[in-house]
Formats: structure tokens, C-alpha cells, sequence
């Protein structure tokens, strides 16, 4: 597939205010495209707004109605949306069983339900013009399950679910879906997070220009960075006693014991109290 010019193109963003959100919205303007970021703390979206020549809505992606709203709004001041990209989510570390209802409510209507919103409203749209883009953020973990994140992990599996069954369901017509699989970027999403052997954390930036790469030459599967494509693919091939060492090799199950609690304390609280933070 040729690669595709974004200069004046529209491109939407859930969650843009902040993090990973905030640097693909700066990463689509730097090619030439116009952004709106959509968030809940309008005050804060309409500051990043400011700093980095975007538009500003609000949006809670826990609401259908919000999002329709959000999607209407968009394209009637900008015009019609080229890309639309589900961004926004929230990470609760903890032991599974110590886990309450509300924090595992509020992972899955942000990072799934959200998500599922999000496509509701692009697809019927980009389907009556004949063309559009869906890009929606998951995480390596969407494709291993991380101890000490078992619902973000539930979540984002639902979502590579989700973007596979829509994605079968749109062949043969132009409109494309992409997922992105990073592995975790120093945001205020992983602070205190414990980090992996030999898996460094990424920058927002590295995850931001995959994006726009992939705006720029649509594929599906986006892994970021790029080795962690084969090793994941091969991973998926072992039996499950090799797969449960190489979890151990790499000390993924040691999240819950490296975290720093102190250090999530703000977020945590911050994020269940209001679900103000809906971006990574």
C-alpha cells in the first residue's frame, strides 16, 4: 500500500491531553494534520489544546452519547474524520482478588467499553463515505496477561478481540483498522510500575510516530518497538510451562513485588476517584 500524505487530514484522539495522547496529537500536527483531543478535564485538554495548536472537547468514552456528541462536534467544525483514534485508558495495579467491583468497573468501561464507543460512532460514518481509519490503542499486555494488572490485561485482550471481529467485518471496503501494541512508556499511567528484565520502557514519542506511521501505510498488527512482533508470535507457540518460564525470565511476574504503591499513590486515587485520568 502506497503511504498516504496526513496534511490536512482530520484526526480525532480520545485521551489527548496527556501522555502517549498528548505526543500522537503532536505527532499528527507535526505531518500536517488537524487534531481535536477529546478528554473528561476539559480545563486540562483545552490547555494542552492551546500549547499544541489543537481543538478541545469534552468526552467521557464511558458514554455512548458523549462520544456521539464528541464525533458530531468534530466533524462539523473541522470536518469529516480521517482517523480516529481510541487513546484514552487507565491502569490499577494490584493483586486480582484484593481488586474492588468499582476500580474493576472503571477499567473495563474506559479501556473496553470506551474503545467499543469509539468504533460505534466511526464506523457508520466512515462507511457512508467510503474510507476512514480506526486505530485503537491496546498494549502488549492485550495479547499476554501481566499479573498485577489482571483487568487492564482483560481489558485490552477484549479490545484485540473487538478490533479483529469489526476489522473482518469491514473487509472490502476502504475503511482500515489498526491496533498498537506497545510495551509500557514512562507516563503517569506506569509510575511506581516495576520494570521487566531486558524490556526497557519506551518514550511517548516512540509510541506517538508509530501511530502516524501506521495513519501513513495502514496495517493491522502494530507492534512497538518492532522485535517485540516475533517474540510474541513465538511465545504464543510454546506449551504453556515454557511460556509460564519465559514470563519468569523476563520478570513479568515480579509487577506486583517491583512497584512502587507510593509512587501510584496520586494516580490511583486521582484516577478512581474521578476517572479524570482516561488517557495513557
Amino acid at each position: 500500500m502506497a503511504t498516504r500524505s496526513l496534511r490536512g487530514k482530520i484526526v480525532a484522539i480520545t485521551g489527548g491531553s496527556l501522555g502517549i495522547g498528548r505526543a500522537t496529537a503532536e505527532a499528527f500536527i507535526a505531518a500536517g494534520a488537524q487534531v481535536a483531543i477529546g478528554a473528561r478535564d476539559l480545563d486540562r485538554a483545552t490547555s494542552t489544546a492551546r500549547a499544541i495548536g489543537a481543538a478541545a472537547y469534552p468526552l467521557d468514552v464511558t458514554d455512548s452519547s458523549s462520544v456521539e456528541k464528541f464525533y458530531r462536534t468534530v466533524e462539523k467544525e473541522l470536518g469529516p474524520i480521517d482517523v480516529f483514534v481510541n487513546n484514552a485508558g487507565v491502569m490499577l495495579v494490584g493483586r486480582f482478588e484484593h481488586e474492588h467491583d468499582d476500580a474493576t468497573a472503571q477499567q473495563l468501561n474506559v479501556n473496553l467499553l470506551g474503545t467499543i464507543n469509539g468504533v460505534k460512532a466511526a464506523v457508520p460514518r466512515m462507511r457512508d463515505r467510503g474510507r476512514g481509519h480506526i486505530i485503537n490503542m491496546v498494549s502488549a499486555v492485550g495479547m499476554v496477561g501481566l499479573p498485577g494488572c489482571a483487568t487492564y490485561s482483560a481489558a485490552k485482550h477484549g479490545v484485540v478481540g473487538l478490533s479483529e471481529a469489526v476489522r473482518g467485518e469491514l473487509r472490502g471496503s476502504k475503511i482500515r483498522v489498526s491496533i498498537v501494541l506497545p510495551i509500557p512508556a514512562r507516563t503517569e499511567l506506569t509510575s511506581g510500575v516495576g520494570k521487566g528484565r531486558f524490556v526497557p520502557y519506551l518514550h511517548s514519542t516512540d509510541i506517538a510516530n508509530a501511530v502516524v506511521r501506521t495513519a501513513r501505510r495502514p496495517r493491522y498488527h502494530v507492534y512497538v518497538p518492532g522485535w517485540t512482533n516475533p517474540v510474541t508470535r513465538v511465545l504464543g507457540l510454546l506449551p504453556q510451562g515454557w511460556r509460564d518460564a519465559a514470563g519468569r525470565l523476563l520478570k513479568a511476574d515480579q509487577l506486583l513485588k517491583t512497584t512502587d504503591t507510593d509512587a501510584r499513590v496520586r494516580y490511583e486515587q486521582r484516577a478512581q476517584a474521578t476517572t479524570r485520568t482516561q488517557e495513557v
